[in-house]
C-alpha cells in the first residue's frame, strides 16, 4: 500500500513538473552560483581581469525518478585593456522526457570607477532548444493524442540584461537574463504548439551581492546574498557564507529560502584552479523520496601577458 502511495506521488510530481517547464519560462537552479555568476548575469563577463573557464555538474534530489540533471560550461574574458568582456555559456539540463540546450553569448562594457572598483553593464543573447519526448510516457488513457505522438524539438531565440560592479572584496549585480518567455502547449485538437513572447509579467530579476572580511592572514569571510523577484510570486532569496582558510579550503554553509540548507567544500589547488563540492538538505516533502541534491565544480583561471595569478579571486 505504501509502495502504491508512493508511485502515485511521484507520478504527480512528475505530471506537474513537467507541466510547469511546457508552460513557462524557469531557469536552471545552482548552488554554488557564487563561483561563477555568468549564467545569471551576462556583465560578470570579463570581471576576473583573465580568461576563466567554469563547468558545474548538479544532480537535483538523487533517486527521486525523471529529477532535474544539469550541466553548465561557462568562458568568459576581458579584451582592449579590460575595457570590454566577452563570455559564452551553455546549458543542458533533462528534467524526465525534456531536454533543454541553451548557449548565450555574452558582453560586458566595463567602466573603471575609481581606483578600485569597476561598473560593468552586460548584454546576452543565445538559442533555446527544447525536446520533449512525451511519447516515451506510459498514458492512464490509451489512445492519449497529447501523450502518445512524440513532441518535437522547438528552438526559441533570447537574450538578457544585466549590471555589475566589483572591486577586489565587494560586488553587487543586477539582472534579467532571459527576457523571452518560452514554451509549448497543446490546443484542443491536441497538436502541438510553441509559444513565444515578450511578457514583462514574466521577467526573472536577479539581485547579488557579496563581500570579503579578511579576518587575519589564514582567514577570510565571504558572506552573500542572491534575491530572485518573478511577477505574482513569493519572492525567493539565498544567503550564504563561506570560509576561505589559508587561501586553500573553502568551507561554508547556505540557505535557499523554503526549499534546502547546503553545505559546500573547496579546494584552492592553486590560485588558479578550484574544484568545489555542495550537497543540499531538501525542506521539502520531495526530501522523503530522495536523498538530497549534489553538486560538484571547477573553476580554472588563466594567465594574461606573463602575469601570474597569486592569490585566489574571490568573485
Amino acid at each position: 500500500m505504501k509502495i502504491k502511495f508512493m508511485n502515485r506521488a511521484i507520478a504527480v510530481m512528475l505530471f506537474m513538473l513537467v507541466s510547469f517547464v511546457g508552460k513557462a519560462q524557469y531557469d536552471a537552479m545552482f548552488t554554488q552560483y557564487m563561483f561563477n555568476e555568468m549564467f545569471i548575469n551576462p556583465a560578470y563577463a570579463g570581471s576576473k581581469d583573465a580568461m576563466a573557464v567554469n563547468l558545474l555538474h548538479r544532480q537535483q534530489w538523487l533517486n527521486f525518478p525523471g529529477r532535474p540533471v544539469t550541466t553548465t560550461f561557462s568562458l568568459h574574458g576581458p579584451l582592449m585593456n579590460n575595457k570590454m568582456g566577452l563570455g559564452l555559456s551553455v546549458l543542458n539540463e533533462r528534467i524526465g522526457k525534456l531536454n533543454r540546450n541553451l548557449i548565450y553569448a555574452s558582453y560586458a562594457y566595463r567602466v573603471k570607477t575609481d581606483k578600485k572598483g569597476t561598473l560593468a553593464l552586460g548584454l546576452n543573447a543565445g538559442i533555446h532548444n527544447q525536446v520533449n519526448k512525451l511519447s516515451e510516457l506510459k498514458a492512464t488513457d490509451i489512445g492519449d493524442v497529447q501523450i502518445s505522438q512524440n513532441t518535437p524539438s522547438y528552438n526559441a531565440p533570447n537574450f538578457g540584461f544585466g549590471v555589475y560592479y566589483n572591486t577586489q572584496k565587494f560586488y553587487a549585480g543586477v539582472s534579467i537574463p532571459r527576457m523571452i518567455d518560452d514554451g509549448f502547449m497543446f490546443d484542443n485538437s491536441g497538436a502541438f504548439k510553441q509559444r513565444i513572447s515578450f511578457n514583462i509579467s514574466k521577467f526573472h530579476y536577479y539581485i547579488t551581492t557579496g563581500y570579503v572580511f579578511e579576518i587575519n592572514e589564514d582567514l577570510r569571510v565571504k558572506p552573500q546574498a542572491m534575491i530572485k523577484v518573478v511577477a505574482n510570486a513569493p519572492i525567493q532569496y539565498e544567503v550564504n557564507v563561506n570560509f576561505l582558510i589559508k587561501s586553500i579550503l573553502w568551507a561554508g554553509a547556505s540557505y535557499r529560502s523554503g526549499s534546502n540548507v547546503s553545505a559546500i567544500v573547496g579546494y584552492q589547488v592553486n590560485p588558479q584552479f578550484i574544484v568545489s563540492y555542495s550537497y543540499d538538505y531538501g525542506l521539502n516533502a520531495i526530501q522523503k523520496y530522495s536523498q538530497g541534491s549534489h553538486e560538484i565544480a571547477l573553476g580554472y583561471l588563466f594567465s594574461y601577458k606573463q602575469k601570474s595569478v597569486v592569490t585566489p579571486r574571490y568573485f
